[in-house]
Order: structure tokens, then sequence, then C-alpha cells
């Protein structure tokens, strides 16, 4: 809202709502977060407020972790000092136009902060950092605790078929869908765009873009947002990668470029391409980067089964200049338009990290002065082998970011450390679940 400090304050102190909602994401890019009273809100301002850290020593399930070395049962949970962002502050017209600020930790290993700290080796490059994210998510006609009576169990879609750009099942549904586009506009969270995509209940929001954090804090705001939004209409919607193995996959696409202060220098005139070799350099540092960070952009073992043949999804490391089967879009344009697309991107990466783990990757390209010497594909992206295969499953990929030097020089030790552990946990907790697949595969027969 570029509003001065002070500005802000004396907006909280004349609501006539009591109360302020502060948020911080986990590891998952969750929102957790309380409301705390207004004259409470003026007293930690200072020196932030105490938020337990088990937030970065649990899982989405509220799980404990095992065998961290941040945070677990040998540290008794302690508080850690969470500080609020001034600059994020906006009102929630669908909560009473309550106050409402993110905040973040001076951690290593929280998301937020993670990327302010990559995004400050941009500005200190001289580069100013510009990105947007798409989300694509379906959307069901159900509640919580029906859905729990049937252990998730065919929830039921929003609308039936596949009608992507459907003037008709926006109709059918508008009083939800103008919700969000008109609330998430007041919240702060301007869209681009909003139309049904191809799916059962599918939509796809392309969030007005930003400078890198505020990018992300868009985007972590929109999916709580359209959550909240949706309780309203009794619909839920999810954001996992995919939902079906018959259906295609939610994308969470990136759509980024770099500045300085006038102008756009991924944009050149006498390109053959109108790609400068800052744009090229950037790529070229995401291609090579992207086995080593893939964990930071599909973080969950329902991540890879969207990153298939076939599935508007990217399966190897491939770039072109728009091509929807590579890894990679390039979209050279205009002088302000001109911005890769990562495509690799799911739905439910955290959007700390998966900001995080792009810009760095293409910073690393930048820094080393590294040549986009992979050919752009022609034709077919899931064909093209010729720079090799994303990993095919959480596992292999995280092992990959554990191991990998770097991970380590772009995130630090502790982070890669924190998050690897975190992914290992994810796939523990997978191999011991008994699913609903091997009751159809085995009951019966074995």
């Amino acid at each position: 809202m570029n509003l001065k400090p002070k500005d802000i304050l004396d907006a909280v102190k004349k609501s006539p709502n009591p109360k302020v909602k502060v948020a911080i994401t986990d590891i998952d890019g969750i929102l957790r977060g309380k409301y705390i009273h207004k004259d409470k809100f003026t007293s930690l301002l200072d020196g932030g407020f105490g938020f337990c850290n088990v937030v970065f020593g649990w899982d989405s399930s509220d799980l404990a972790y095992d065998g961290m070395k941040y945070t677990g049962w040998h540290t008794g949970y302690p508080d850690a000092v969470a500080k609020l962002d001034l600059g994020t502050y906006r009102t929630i017209p669908w909560d009473q136009d309550v106050s409402f600020f993110l905040g973040d930790f001076d951690l290593e290993i929280c998301p937020r902060s993670l990327l302010k700290r990559v995004n400050q080796q941009a500005e200190k490059a001289g580069f100013k950092a510009y990105f947007g994210q798409e989300f694509e998510w379906f959307n069901f006609r159900e509640t919580t605790e029906e859905l729990n009576v049937r252990n998730f169990n065919k929830p039921v879609h929003l609308t039936p078929g596949m009608f992507g750009y459907s003037l008709l099942r926006m109709a059918k549904n508008s009083g939800f869908l103008n919700e969000i586009y008109d609330l998430m506009m007041k919240f702060g969270v301007p869209l681009e765009g909003l139309h049904t995509e191809t799916g059962p209940g599918v939509l796809e929001a392309a969030i007005l873009y930003a400078d890198v954090l505020e990018s992300a804090d868009r985007a972590v705001l929109f999916k709580s947002g359209v959550k909240e939004i949706g309780l309203r209409h009794g619909i839920m919607p999810t954001f996992m990668a995919k939902i079906d193995q018959n259906l295609p996959g939610c994308s969470g696409h990136l759509h980024q470029s770099l500045w300085d202060e006038k102008k756009n220098l991924f944009f050149d005139e006498k390109s053959k391409t109108k790609m400068s070799p800052l744009m090229e350099s950037y790529i070229a540092g995401q291609l090579h980067c992207m086995p080593h960070v893939l964990p930071m952009y599909a973080p969950t073992i329902n991540s890879f089964k969207r990153l298939v043949e076939g599935a508007w999804a990217p399966t190897t490391i491939t770039w072109a200049i728009d091509n929807r089967t590579t890894c990679i879009r390039a979209l050279p344009g205009g002088s302000k338009s001109t911005r890769i697309e990562l495509r690799v991107v799911g739905s439910d990466a955290n959007p700390y990290l998966a900001h995080a783990a792009s810009l760095a990757s293409g910073l690393y390209g930048i820094k080393k002065k590294m040549k986009l010497t992979t050919k752009p594909t022609v034709g077919n992206g899931y064909r093209d082998l010729s720079n090799g295969s994303l990993p095919a499953n959480l596992w292999n990929a995280t092992q990959n970011f554990k191991n990998s030097e770097i991970a380590h020089e772009l995130f630090g030790e502790e982070f890669v450390t924190h998050f690897a552990a975190t992914r290992e946990w994810e796939c523990r907790q997978h191999a011991k679940a008994v699913t609903d697949w091997e009751y159809k595969r085995y009951f019966e027969i074995i």
C-alpha cells in the first residue's frame, strides 16, 4: 500500500476492530498465525513477539519431526522471536477488515528470511527482481467435516467435465469467482486474470507481478485467502499438485525478470531473439542448478506425480522460446514484457522457497558468467533428453539437494540440512502408509 510506518500505525489504532491478525509461514508455506489485541501489537513492534519454534519442528499435519537439530523434544520447544514487517500491512475484507501483518524470524531456516537474503544479493549486484506467480487449483463442493467422515474419499468436484476458459462454468459459480477477484484486490493481492482451466472444478489465477518479496507474500496470501473465501461458499479449494492420475496437475508457474532503475535487463533490441546475454546467463544458471534445488519447487510426494509426460508439466531439463513442454519457457517480447516462465514449480510449493531457489539459481548463472550452451528445444520437450531429466521422486531429489555443493553455496548449510531432513521425513511418512491402491491391488488376490 506504500504507506509510511506512522500512517500504518495510525490506521491500526483508528480501526474499529480491536484485533490484529499476525502470521508467519512454516517450512511447507502454510500460514500459522493468531489474533492479538491492537494495544499489544504496538508494544511488540520493536522487540518482536514470541512464537513457538515448533512451527519449524513439525510437518503439515503437526507431527513432530525426529532427529532435527534446530528444535525438538530435546529443546523443549521454546519461543523464537518473530518480527513483523510493517510493509505487509493490509486489511482482510472477508474478516471484518481486521488489520493483518506478515512476520518472519531471524533464522537461517525461515523461508521468508531466506528469500530476503537471496534478494539482498540481487540488489547488491544492482538488480531489481520482479516476479509474478500463477496458480492452478481444484475446487470441491465439500466441507472439512464431511470429507473427514468419508476419509477424503471421492470428493465432489465443483463442476463436471473438462472445460478450460469456460464462461459458462464461471457463470455457474460467479459468486465464488467474483469474490476471489474482488476481495483479493481489496486484500492487496491484485490478479491479472482468473479463469477456468481444463479439468473438473479447476481454476487458474495470475497474480500481478511485483518485486520478488512482495510477489512471494502475495502468493502465500492468495493460497490461504482462496481457502478462506471458499469456506463462505461451501467450497474446498486444494493446491495439491496432482489430485488424480487421470487429470492434469496443478502448477505454480513463476514469471520473472531482472531490472535496473530504468529498464528490463532481459530485453535486448539488437538481439535476434530479443534476449539479452544477461537473460541467457540467468536461464543457464537455472538449468544448471535445477537438479540441485528441485525439492524447493516440488516439495511433496505428490509433487512428482504432476511431473510426468504429457500432463502439461516438464520432465526434462530444457528451455525454449514459448514452448509449454519445457522446464523454462522464455518469453522475449517488448522492453517491458520480456521474461521467463519457470514451469517446473507446482501449486503445492512454498512460494518463498520457490522464489528463493529460482532467483538464486539465475543469479548463480550470472555470477559464474555462464553461457546458454544448451540448445532450445524444438517441438516436444518430453523427448529432449540432451540435458538430462528431472529426478523422478522426492527421495532422489532430496538426496541430490542434501549432498549438493551448489545448494550449500546458494542457501547455507543450516538451511540445506534442515530442509533436507524435513523432506526425508515426508518420504518416510509416505513409505509406511498403507494406501487405497494397496487395498485394491492386494486385499482379495494375495
